[in-house]
């Protein structure tokens, strides 16, 4: 159970791990699930293409649509899409580098069900089986006596087994294997193409822009991990804001709840315990000690965060960033520019003089 939660902690600490992890699954669930599907083509002239095409396209649809469902980014991408501007400008190429990495990671378990199916080749057989040319594998003499329509309902028979009953008109082995074999064939070049079109993607991109691409990299894992960050604070904040609440409340119905029985000792220890753990939840509380504050705090989160500028603070003697040398007159007091002058701590300095 040791092994299962340390490698659920990993997967969690490592959003790529993760999401590679569950793309894995998907392909392998695929895979299984097209192995234990039973296939029965209706052999009706009229089904035939749509039952063999519709399985060859709807599951794969609908395991795209599930990468992107089981894909966490794709709430962050939504919400960083339709955020409003605020104080930091939305960069389009982050979000194009979220969106294609999302949309890269969901296409490998349809791909899987395309390169299965087509290498099985029941699908493509029961969709095409009626556009066969029936005079290379048929008794061209009985083939004469038949009508279109009674041909095409022969051929749409090929691919059922059990319910094919004329063997001397039409090798209905013969045909069935001439089907596969250009089934397979599209699926070894359906293969070529995607690692061909991976290949391009995952090694050819990053030589021609790479300033660009690690650009967007580091601002997209930015962005998941200040998420994260905020996630944890925020639950932080509101489990200790839970323990605070709670204690006050039994503390204002039930009085002083200590125990009056030990002795004075170990009731100053107590107490001074008592105090640290106080001064640790007034820090997770990050001065936040109202409703209508924290609401307020989320609101301006969402509104407008913070700009991606980071001031540092430095001791006396020292440059700042920010200082416009010899006070020029275009910058700020003290001369700072733009008004930005760091919030330095103020200094209270006590001259005595002496009439010797």
């Amino acid at each position: 159970m040791d092994k299962f939660r340390m490698m659920f902690q990993f997967l969690q600490s490592n959003q790529e791990s993760f999401m590679n992890g569950i793309c894995g699954i998907m392909a392998l669930a695929s895979a299984q699930l097209y192995s234990a599907f039973e296939f029965s083509c209706p052999c009706i002239p009229e089904y035939n293409y749509a039952y063999g095409i519709g399985l060859l396209v709807i599951p794969p649809i609908w395991f795209f649509l599930l990468g992107f469902v089981l894909n966490n980014n794709v709430s962050m991408l939504a919400e960083e899409w339709k955020r409003p501007t605020g104080k930091r400008v939305k960069d389009p190429t982050i979000l194009r580098y979220m969106f294609v990495s999302i949309t890269q990671r969901s296409l490998i378990a349809p791909m899987v069900w395309i390169s299965v199916t087509l290498m099985d080749g029941k699908s493509f057989l029961c969709a095409f089986s009626v556009n066969l040319d029936i005079r290379q594998f048929g008794n061209y003499t009985l083939i004469e006596g038949m009508t279109e329509v009674e041909i095409v309902k022969l051929l749409a028979k090929i691919p059922c087994k059990n319910i094919f009953d004329q063997p001397e008109v039409i090798s209905r082995e013969a045909a069935s294997r001439y089907i596969t074999c250009i089934s397979q064939a599209f699926g070894w070049v359906f293969l070529l193409l995607m690692t061909l079109a991976a290949f391009m993607i995952r090694a050819i991109r990053p030589c021609f822009t790479q300033a660009a691409f690690l650009k967007t990299k580091y601002w997209s894992h930015y962005v998941d991990i200040e998420r994260k960050l905020f996630d944890e604070t925020c639950k932080e904040h509101a489990k200790t804001f839970a323990k605070v609440c709670i204690q006050q409340y039994f503390e204002s119905i039930s009085g002083d709840m200590r125990s009056f029985h030990k002795h004075q000792s170990s009731k100053d220890d107590s107490d001074g315990d008592d105090d640290d753990k106080k001064k640790s939840d007034e820090d997770k509380l990050l001065g936040i000690r109202d409703q209508d504050d924290m609401n307020k705090v989320l609101w301006n989160w969402h509104t407008c965060k913070p700009p991606l500028a980071l001031r540092k603070e430095q001791p006396d003697g020292e440059s700042h960033e920010g200082l416009i040398p010899n006070g020029d007159v275009s910058g700020g007091p003290n001369g700072y520019a733009n008004h930005n002058a760091p919030d330095l701590p103020k200094r209270e300095w006590a001259v005595y003089y002496s009439k010797v």
